[in-house]
């Protein structure tokens, strides 16, 4: 098939390769002239024979509303527009309905592979009108990992990116729940190998996961993972996925408390944990750790 692609960032690029090497014929667009196949998404739709897809992989938010808004003024009837972005599934509805009235398809995808997706192949939730899947049915074809499973319509415009973000929570509560072991084993000066033991439960257990295999790859690299800083961010799906929860009175204590230990591992020394500090020694008289003074060690009062 012939699709335009555009955004060919670390994921974009290599869809654009994974594409071409199935025999797809690929159209890209970029920012970056170096990357980019044309000059312009006007050049890129007149590339591409009718009717039309195009792929849009910006990041979410205005980027991405302004790209599918340009494109709502050059595609025609029967053309596509796929966001594999990782938008919120709200956006989906609300662009879907825009292109709409100008007879052009929607279908929003959720993609996760990540860098090693041009090997190993994209996990794909998409959603949309059937027809409209159907038109990209062979890019999906092409970019979802081998064997049966790895790619899903999940249902209407909207559930891909739904069902990715609820992917993304999920996978903020595995990788929580690997750091606290982690941390746990390291501080117990009991076991002499921390990263054998990880390495170990690669095999056997019911723990073992690709998440898993790359904790022990940067531990290998790193083992005390010192030159990395403790603070992660969070790309929005986590926060999405509470609030989902909130609006469906489904409980993600889980979910919820990894994306709250993100905030923390933000803050250099946390406001909230210091009235706690502070009543305690009030209450109790417990002791109270203070700023250090210069050249000296922080006392506790």
């Amino acid at each position: 098939m012939d699709i335009g692609l555009i955004g060919l960032g670390k994921m974009g690029g290599n869809m654009r390769e994974r594409l071409r090497r199935a025999g797809h014929t690929v159209v890209g667009f970029d920012r970056n002239p170096d990357v980019s196949d044309v000059a312009s998404l006007e050049e890129l739709v007149e590339k591409l024979p009718s009717p039309k897809v195009v792929w849009v992989m910006v990041p979410a938010g205005d980027p991405t509303r302004q790209t599918v808004s340009a494109l709502g003024d050059l595609l025609g009837e029967g053309d596509v527009v796929v966001d594999g972005g990782n938008s919120r599934w709200t956006d989906d509805q609300r662009h879907a309905g825009m292109l709409k009235e100008k007879s052009v398809g929607f279908v929003d995808c959720g993609v996760s592979g990540g860098v090693w997706g041009l090997e190993n192949g994209y996990a794909l939730m998409y959603g949309g009108d059937a027809d409209d899947v159907a038109k990209v049915q062979p890019a999906f074809d092409a970019l979802k990992p081998e064997g049966e499973f790895g790619a899903v319509h999940a249902g209407a415009v909207g559930s891909g990116h739904f069902s990715k973000m609820v992917h993304n929570g999920i996978e903020y509560a595995i990788m929580q729940a690997y750091a606290e072991g982690w941390e746990l084993l390291e501080k117990a000066d009991l076991v002499e190998n921390v990263t054998e033991v990880f390495r170990s439960w690669r095999e056997g257990t019911v723990i073992r996961s690709w998440l898993l295999d790359l904790l022990v790859a940067a531990l290998d690299e790193d083992p005390g993972l010192s030159a990395i800083r403790g603070y992660a961010d969070d790309s929005g799906e986590g926060r999405w996925t509470v609030e989902a929860g909130i609006e469906h009175a489904v409980p993600t204590p889980a979910i919820t408390a990894a994306l709250y230990a993100r905030f923390v591992s933000r803050q250099d020394d946390s406001p909230a944990m210091k009235a706690i500090a502070a009543m305690r020694n009030q209450f109790g008289g417990h002791a109270v750790h203070t700023s250090a003074p210069p050249g000296g060690d922080a006392p506790s009062a």
